[in-house]
């Protein structure tokens, strides 16, 4: 994997993550002022999309659905998933770069 590459990534989580990050801070706020809500599936959903970085530090951050089951079992399902996928998906590129560098000296 490129460094170009990890920046991309970087570039697409990091606004994504903060924009989750801010969504449960929303909720945060309408939970202290008896406002709308935000419902837990979609906070949920925007965690698994990517956003589950966000949404860990806000739980943790703003002491927000830190109690709150199954909602805290299902975000800890969701970063496991992402953790694995993250850890496959690295290891795949890796043995790709390396067939790669291998093919690209054997062939000079």
């Amino acid at each position: 994997m490129m460094a170009t590459d990890i920046l991309k990534f970087i570039a697409l989580f990091l606004p994504l993550n903060a924009f989750v990050f801010s969504i449960y801070f929303l909720d945060k706020q309408a939970s202290r002022h008896h406002g709308t809500r935000i419902s837990e599936r979609t906070l949920l959903t925007l965690a698994f999309v990517g956003g589950s970085l966000g949404a860990v530090c806000a739980q943790r951050l703003l002491r927000h659905k830190t109690r709150k089951e199954p909602f805290r079992s299902n975000l800890r399902a969701i970063v496991v998933v992402h953790v694995v996928a993250t850890l496959l998906l690295s290891g795949a590129l890796a043995g790709e770069a390396r067939r790669f560098q291998v093919h690209f000296r054997s062939s000079y």
